[in-house]
């Protein structure tokens, strides 16, 4: 039992198991708390809403591993939704087929590729501060937001994207399937590519990636720009859910996707993270609002009490780091 535990950790972290057992804890409260919790109505509700948080915190994920941070996410992901929604209007809006899908998908992918690539070249070759860096990305990005649409809602979409953004396949909630894809995407080029390689050797120490004759200016901009891609599929999953694009979509995930890594066991600093821990802390945060929801909790409540996992997280953190050197002082 114990070396098969040593095995799950090699291979999926040490803070995974710890998050497992303490997502069977909470759903076992909830559970006791009100017998709505359990439903397949609840859970499905889970399943609909996880993947644009999801998505979303991979694209902080990307960055922080590197020891650098992207406040443009929201922005980024609503802007490339933006893009996509002019591209379904131009080609008649509810009446777009799917050639007018795959042309608005790329124009998405596009605006959020370039997005990022500016950031990344930024960060990269001038030396400017990535939450500089990024924070004037998102203002630029919010305001040529609200000038093009003026500040107003774009909707009526063709009705193929009910299907995407509400629609299921043999049972999984499509979102949900495309959240898995580009986790599973994430994780191989984190673990099993240069790149990944790369990132995690610019989180632990810059200096020491140039020198090992690491391209750290090349991963750098390579990160951002792949962060914003997946902003971009976010941006496309957003609009199908919602039936409307608007640049205000989200803006209160923000904060949440990073409290999401850390709760995940990413390293605030860089060099350490994986991708499951994440998902994982993804599931317990929105396992956490559900409960509360069929509770009768303001949803305020919720934010408040994610804002309290992130100080506690951090507190046993520091515990758990420092006991073994005042264990060793006493003695």
């Amino acid at each position: 039992m114990i070396s098969l535990a040593k095995s799950f950790n090699k291979i999926f972290g040490n803070e995974t198991l710890p998050l497992i057992g303490f997502l069977f804890f909470i759903v076992a409260v909830f559970a006791i708390a009100t017998p709505k919790f359990l439903s397949a109505a609840n859970f499905g509700s889970i399943a609909f809403q996880l993947p644009v948080l999801g998505l979303l915190t991979l694209a902080m994920l990307v960055p922080i591993l590197s020891g650098g941070l992207n406040l443009a996410i929201i922005f980024t992901a609503n802007l490339s939704g933006l893009a996509f929604a002019w591209t379904l209007i131009q080609f008649g809006g509810p009446d777009a087929g799917w050639v007018a899908f795959a042309l608005g998908f790329m124009f998405a992918l596009v605006v959020g590729a370039l997005s990022g690539l500016v950031m990344g070249f930024v960060v990269a070759y001038i030396g400017a501060h990535p939450i500089l860096v990024s924070l004037a990305m998102m203002i630029f990005l919010r305001g040529l937001g609200e000038f093009l649409t003026r500040g107003s809602d774009i909707s009526g979409f063709p009705e193929y994207m009910n299907y995407i953004g509400h629609g299921s396949f043999l049972g999984i909630p499509i979102p949900l399937i495309i959240f898995i894809i580009v986790a599973i995407i994430c994780h191989i080029m984190l673990k099993k590519t240069k790149h990944g390689f790369s990132v995690y050797m610019l989180g632990s120490n810059i200096e020491a990636a140039e020198y090992s004759g690491l391209h750290t200016k090349r991963t750098l901009t390579l990160l951002y720009t792949i962060s914003g891609v997946i902003c971009a599929i976010a941006g496309v999953l957003m609009a199908a859910r919602f039936n409307s694009v608007r640049v205000g979509h989200g803006e209160a995930l923000l904060l949440v996707t990073v409290l999401a890594c850390f709760l995940g066991g990413v390293d605030p600093f860089g060099g350490f993270g994986r991708v499951l821990p994440v998902v994982i802390a993804l599931v317990i945060l929105q396992v956490l609002s559900s409960g509360l929801n069929l509770l009768g909790a303001n949803q305020h409540l919720s934010t408040a009490v994610w804002g309290l996992f992130l100080i506690g997280v951090m507190a046993l953190r520091w515990i758990a780091g420092n006991l073994p050197k005042f264990i060793k002082w006493k003695e």
